[in-house]
């Protein structure tokens, strides 16, 4: 039944739409400064930006870090192409490993292995879904988290954790809630950043960006979705970064 249920959720997801620049996206969707605000600090993005080397970025997510076979619609690419838009005398390499129907404990020690082999400056480590599709029990996945972050760090790379997608239709199949509040808490003990997902579609959704309860326009809303998301990180980034202007295209 769970299976079901994950092939259900995964399916609602925003799953399939056609190529877009990043530059498509659209002027709705921004985000309160609150939503964006980290008060941990991105150290080796920002070492590398000032002296000069390349950004290479790892993204570790599921299913919805794609668009079907659309990668460049996906928001990993939006955030690439937004970053280089924004750090021009940067190089930014960026690669995405797919975790699909994988848990935080599945994942852990591919994760490890991937940073060993690419050694990015930073991973966005997108994670969730599945353990509270699956039921694992909040604390255990907690516990899978804390040993994640701890190896990353151990591996000398900035780590930004990215929390499951807002839907009001998954919401009523399961509950998020608990393994959002590990997320956050990780977060703070292992100093850093959190980007809320989760509550930024929230807010979109609530504000009338989006309508995340119906099916209509599926397609656009994938498309306009993942550009908004690869919009906000690129900003969350930079942020964290503490990069001021003058290292800013």
């Amino acid at each position: 039944m769970r299976a079901v249920i994950l092939g259900m959720v995964l399916c609602a997801g925003l799953l399939a739409a056609p190529p877009a620049r990043a530059e498509d996206a659209p002027p709705a969707c921004d985000v309160p400064a609150y939503l964006l605000t980290s008060d941990s600090v991105l150290t080796r993005v920002a070492a590398a930006v000032k002296d000069g080397n390349p950004l290479d970025i790892l993204v570790l997510g599921s299913r919805s870090s794609t668009i079907a076979s659309q990668a460049g619609s996906a928001y990993p690419a939006k955030l690439q192409a937004a970053l280089k838009d924004k750090l021009a005398s940067t190089s930014i390499n960026l690669s995405v490993e797919i975790l699909g129907g994988k848990t935080a404990e599945d994942s852990l020690s591919t994760l490890i292995k991937l940073v060993e082999a690419k050694k990015p400056t930073l991973v966005i480590w997108q994670t969730g879904t599945v353990d509270a599709i699956r039921g694992i029990d909040p604390d255990d996945f907690r516990h899978v988290v804390d040993e994640g972050v701890t190896a990353l760090h151990e591996a000398g790379v900035d780590v930004i954790l990215v929390n499951p997608q807002y839907s009001p239709r998954t919401e009523m199949i399961t509950s998020l809630p608990p393994y959002l509040d590990n997320m956050r808490v990780a977060a703070q003990e292992h100093d850093i950043p959190l980007f809320d997902r989760f509550a930024i579609m929230r807010h979109w959704n609530d504000s009338g960006d989006f309508d995340f309860s119906s099916s209509a326009h599926g397609v656009e809303l994938a498309r306009r979705v993942h550009a908004c998301l690869g919009r906000a990180l690129s900003k969350f980034v930079i942020d964290a970064a503490h990069l001021d202007r003058t290292q800013q295209n």
